[in-house]
């Protein structure tokens, strides 16, 4: 009986993510890696971002589900370019997925690649994909208990972007634990409040997002 240990397995991802990070950087295209649960708003926060980005960033989006191409419809019809994975039953993206992905791209176009991860809290904390940078977010709806229930996932991102804050009346998610959860977690990340619907604090996360592109790529 043959026994594979996964940490072979991860160590081969890594090294295929480090091949993509190196293309990705080549080509002068920021990598951003954003995960989150299903229904955290992951897709309206691209849309919002990506009309508050216009004229400073071209992105291209990657979308990551078990199955379906909804999201990927979403993208297309605001003209963004996009290319689907659907993982068959796989709850995370992995760095050989990236790669085959990202050759349907125009590069020297496109100056952002955005890889909308599956819907999942664990399994995609483990993978590198070969970004830049990697965002988390979390939606009120949620609870701000989250980031102590699954810490890897926030230990592991540079951001967190608490989205659907218009819910905040409605609901008893403490803002300021989810801060202080995360400046313990990963004390150098940011965090950033949002309303994709209403365009609250998508301005903030743009001209950051602009800023960590020129200080990654110059």
């Amino acid at each position: 009986m043959k026994i594979v240990a996964a940490k072979a397995i991860l160590k081969a991802n890594d090294q295929l993510a480090g091949e993509n990070r190196e293309r990705f950087t080549s080509e002068r295209v920021f990598g951003i890696n954003l995960v989150g649960s299903p229904g955290c708003g992951k897709t309206t926060l691209l849309e919002g971002l990506f009309r508050r980005l216009q004229g400073r960033l071209v992105p291209a989006v990657i979308e990551g589900d078990i199955a379906g191409q909804i999201d990927a419809e979403r993208m297309a019809s605001i003209g963004v370019p996009v290319v689907q994975i659907n993982t068959d039953g796989m709850c995370h993206l992995d760095a050989s997925m990236i790669a085959a992905a990202a050759d349907g791209f125009e590069y020297g176009v496109i100056d952002t690649l955005w890889i909308e991860n599956v819907g999942n809290l664990v399994c995609t904390a483990g993978y590198d994909l070969g970004e830049h940078l990697r965002i988390v977010a979390l939606s009120v709806p949620e609870g701000d208990d989250k980031l102590v229930k699954y810490p890897a996932i926030f230990q592991r991102s540079h951001a967190l972007v608490i989205t659907k804050i218009d819910l905040l009346p409605y609901s008893n998610f403490d803002v300021a634990r989810a801060r202080g959860d995360m400046r313990r977690l990963a004390p150098q990340a940011q965090v950033f409040e949002v309303s994709a619907l209403h365009g609250d604090g998508l301005d903030a996360l743009a001209d950051w997002l602009v800023q960590k592109r020129q200080t990654e790529l110059g």
